[in-house]
Order: C-alpha cells, then structure tokens, then sequence
C-alpha cells in the first residue's frame, strides 16, 4: 500500500486501492482486516502505533524513557540540513524517533517491545534508535521479561556517518547480554527489513518470524542486481523465499501474530501459564510405562530381528509431527539453521507435555506418499539439519527447557552436496553439544535409529526405544553386503547386530523400552502416541530435579562405560 492509500483507510467510507492486486477495498473492510488486502493477502505497513495497538493488550502499554543523543552529531548537510528533516519527520509522525519502545502485555505475557516506523527516515538507525533498542535491552535483563523487536528499515543512517555503524555493535552487544542471562527474544520482520538493522539486532533473535512477503536483507535487490549484472529470481528476499532457505523460523499472517507470539513469550514463565488439559491421546488409554532397566530383557517378547526390521520401517509409523499433534499444547515448529537451508528431514519446536514446556526435536520421513518422503529425504537429514537442531538445542538451553528427541532415520544423508556441506563436522559438533547441554534430555528411537546420523540427536540423559524400533552402527543390508558378500544376508546380519528391543535394553544402551499397540505404532498412532507420552513424562519427572553438574556428570558416565569391561548381563541396564 502506498502512504495515500494507507491514509485514505483511516476514514470509514473511504475505498482503498490495494498496491498488490490493484483491487479497491472498502475502508471498514480493510481497518477490520487490520490492513491486510482481502483478495490478494498483501499486508500493508502499520505505523509503530498501528503496530503495538494490534499487538499488545488493550491499555497495557507503559512508554520506555527517551534516551538522549547528540541531534546532529556530524553537522551534516545534504541538499537540506539533517536537523532539517528531522524536526520533519518529527512533525509528519508524531514520534521522537524512528522507533517505539515500550513495556506491555501480549495474550497476557509481559512484553518489552520496540516497534521501529518506517516513515521516521525509512526506520533508519541512528544513534537515538540504537540508545533506545539498548536500553529496551537493558529493561529486559532487570526485569527479566522477554524482548520483542518488530524492525522496519532502510538501513544504517547515512547523516551520522561512521557513529550510526556504531549503533549495530552496540545492539548486538545489548543482545548477547541477554542470551548469557537466559532472557527470550523475539524479533517480527515486517517489510521492510534492510542493511544495518538486519546484520544486527533483528536477526540475532532466538526466534525470528515474518509477515508474508515482508523482506529481509543486508544489501537492497536494486544493488545486488547491478553488483550481478543481471535479475534475481522472483521473490528474492522475502519471507516465503527466506524460510525456506534456513534463514528465518516462521512466516505468520498479521492476524495470527497475537497467539503465536503469546504462546512464544509463555515459554520464558513457565509457571504463569495455565497446565495444558490432557490430550485425547494420553487420556483415551491406560498406558503401560515403558520397560525399566531393572526388568530382566528375558522378559520381552523375542521378536525376530528381521522382522523388527520390517516393523520399523513400515511407512505408516507415527511421525515426529505426528507424535506433537498427538501429544503437544502449543506446538510451534521453527525452521531453518540461519545459514543456508531448512532441512525437512528434521522438525522441531517449543510445545507442552502434560503442562510441563520441552523443546521437541526429531526425524521427519514424510509419511506413506511417495512425494512427502521424497520431499523429507526420507528422513536423512543434510548438515543444515542437524545444525537446526543444535540451534533450537541451544534456545532450549537457554530457557531451561527439557529437550525431548524423535529418532527415525536411515542415517545422515549421503550426498555430495551434504558432504560439500560438512556433514561429519554437523554430526560431530551435535554430540558435543548434547554431551554438556545443561538441561534434561530424553531420546526416544520410534523407528529406525540408523548410525550417526541417529546418535547425532540421542546423546540423552534417557534413551529410551519403542517395542518395534531398532538401533544399529550400519543397516542390515549395508553390513551383509560388507561382511557377507551378498546383500541377501541382511536377515542374518540383523540378527548379528543386536538391533531390537531385547538386545539394546540387555546391552543397556537404551533404558527402557517403550511399549506399541498390539501389531505395531502404526496400527493406531493415538495409542502410540499416549504410549509414548507416558514414558517421556515419567524420564523428564526422574530428571526434573537433577542440577545440571548432576546431568552432566550422569550423561557423561553413561557413555563412557560402553565398552569397558564385560559386556552387561541381562537386564543389568545401566548401573
């Protein structure tokens, strides 16, 4: 929308001409639609009060002080005086700067939230916009409560030369202040989004979303087309096209952002959020705990391992999207590893297990449609996946969020382009991460646990399988073909490996078994999923109370002893 038109849709009879279709709107129409187009969907900018009236609660906003700044810190002169358009763009909007901090309420949640106008200089930063996002910073760290950037800008502000490159360092820093002492932030990207503000605050976020079609960049399309010498593809640097390249965790319709953001800042108070209710999928049965390490292994069914195989690989096995739609308040998933790519092998997001917040990670196959596990990769994650989630790993972290991993796999994706991409060093960089991540974590193998690229997300305080699923160093066919010779031989390589249930609980590398439905998880996904959602909450309750020193150290010891000494006898699990 252009500004006449944004203006023409503050009277209630006017008609309003979207800039995306062209199409004219009714102005009632288009104010109820919080000036989103009805027929194409464009979403047009808000001012920063347009901004923090749709968002916050209703009269929760309190102002943040001014900070006061050098005016005109260079005496610079244009074609007019800098002072000049200032005291314009003062005049024209009605604010002190190009940004509006301020403390308030989202769907109940206190909020500290700086909503930047790019009417103000084209939202540019400047020394005032840098003190001021600081200072929101520096509130949010005394008072604990979670920051929210909604960032619209052309970039760093040229009349203050090198000072407002200064501003970048200087928010940056305000932010890395957060992240040591655990505090949320939350950035929106609303269009636009450009140079000095998008290398800085708005993009070192914990979770970054975006309107539809807002853009996101360091250098504008006009300057990289002419840097190339040629066009750039259509929707270059937009939300849809930036989620889909890694880069940002969510695109959201303006009319959703209210709950979706309520349900992200109730994550850093847990305790002020009401419990979620039961799921249908944990009340509709009496689920059987899962299999302690105590119980004698004798005691399992003794399943051929071939036929476990089969099982575990059967395509209509719940899925980790699956299991979170089952068992789940509030599930968000996030996307992207903010370098390159959002690898669809691998899902995750913050949600609520039985009252209680986790950051759930896990393998996505796709399901039974040849497409969606050809889309998914079939569950063989690129490096950008595993980077994704080391990076939700670490906002987890951050938080103190249990986090809660879904393993079903193949293995990590063997292509050139997952080498050229440094698969082993993603691989290598979650164990580390996972072996000192200070909060509780729960593996649970659902499917196929296949080699690394299984590992690379069950280095776990509980590693717990499910009655069908299996775990091994390579696939069954794999090491026929290896050792035997013959790719025939993978029946009887699956039997040498120890792969099922038995096995892994005898071997003690898994602590439980988790119990299916009678013929398997995929015979009813709703009992699976109470199943399994019984058993996760029983481990986190275990561990809920362990200091992280105690994790640490207990996780350490668990994998140090594989290996040493006699192998365990049954049922000895893990001493």
């Amino acid at each position: 929308m252009t500004d006449t038109t944004r203006e023409s849709a503050a009277s209630p009879t006017a008609w309003v001409r979207c800039e995306g279709c062209v199409t004219l709107v009714y102005g009632k129409r288009f104010s109820r639609a919080l000036l989103v187009c009805p027929d194409c969907g464009s979403h047009a900018r808000l001012t920063a009060q347009q901004r923090l009236d749709q968002l916050l609660d209703e009269g929760s906003a309190q102002p943040l002080d001014q900070v006061d700044c050098v005016a005109d810190p260079l005496g610079f002169v244009d074609l007019r005086p800098y002072p000049e358009r200032l005291a314009e763009a003062r005049a024209s909007t009605g604010l002190a700067e190009a940004v509006l901090c301020v403390r308030g309420l989202i769907e109940g949640q206190p909020v500290i939230a700086c909503a930047m106008d790019f009417r103000f200089l084209g939202g540019s930063l400047g020394c005032a916009v840098g003190a001021q996002i600081a200072e929101a910073a520096r509130t949010s760290l005394r008072l604990r409560i979670p920051l929210l950037l909604i960032t619209a800008s052309g970039g760093a502000r040229m009349q203050e030369g090198v000072l407002s490159l200064m501003q970048m360092a200087k928010t940056a820093h305000a932010l890395a202040e957060l992240d040591e002492a655990g505090v949320l932030v939350l950035s929106l990207i609303t269009d636009p989004t450009y140079g000095g503000v998008a290398a800085s605050f708005a993009t070192l976020a914990d979770v970054i979303i975006a309107e539809p079609g807002a853009r996101l960049g360091f250098a504008g399309p006009r300057v990289i087309e002419q840097t190339i010498g040629g066009s750039l593809p259509p929707g270059f640097q937009q939300a849809e096209f930036l989620r889909g390249h890694g880069l940002i965790d969510d695109v959201v319709q303006r009319g959703a952002l209210r709950p979706v953001l309520g349900q992200l800042l109730s994550l850093q108070h847990p305790g002020a959020r009401p419990a979620a209710p039961a799921t249908s999928a944990t009340s509709a049965t009496s689920a059987t705990p899962a299999t302690q390490p105590h119980e004698p292994a004798e005691q399992l069914p003794k399943p051929d391992a071939w036929a476990t195989v089969q099982l575990a690989r059967h395509p209509e096995r719940p899925t980790t999207l699956d299991y979170a739609a089952h068992l789940l308040d509030g599930f968000h998933e996030l996307h992207g590893d903010r370098i390159a790519e959002d690898c669809p092998a691998v899902v995750g997001g913050p949600g609520w297990l039985n009252g209680r917040p986790v950051m759930l990670i896990g393998h996505q196959k796709g399901g039974t449609e040849l497409t969606e596990r050809q889309h998914r990769k079939f569950g063989m994650p690129s490096p950008g996946g595993y980077r994704k989630a080391a990076r939700l790993m670490r906002l987890a972290a951050k938080l103190g969020l249990p986090v809660v991993t879904l393993i079903d796999t193949p293995g990590a994706n063997p292509g050139p382009d997952a080498e050229r991409g440094g698969q082993a060093v993603a691989i290598a960089e979650n164990l580390r991460l996972m072996a000192r991540l200070p909060v509780p974590i729960v593996a649970v193998i659902t499917g196929e646990g296949g080699s690394g690229g299984a590992l690379a997300l069950a280095v776990a305080d509980r590693v717990l399988v499910c009655a069908n699923a299996v775990y091994s160093v390579i696939s069954p066919e794999g090491c026929a073909a290896i050792l035997w010779k013959d790719s025939e031989a993978a029946p009887t390589a699956a039997a040498a490996l120890r792969v099922d249930a038995e096995e892994l609980l005898r071997l003690s590398i898994v602590d439980g078994v988790v119990p299916e439905p009678p013929g398997g998880a995929h015979t009813d996904h709703s009992q699976a999923a109470a199943l399994l959602g019984d058993a996760v909450t029983a481990a986190l309750a275990e561990l809920q109370s362990w200091e992280p020193q105690r994790l640490l150290r207990e996780r350490g010891g668990r994998f140090h002893r594989f290996g040493l000494g006699t192998a365990p006898s049954a049922g000895q699990g893990v001493s």
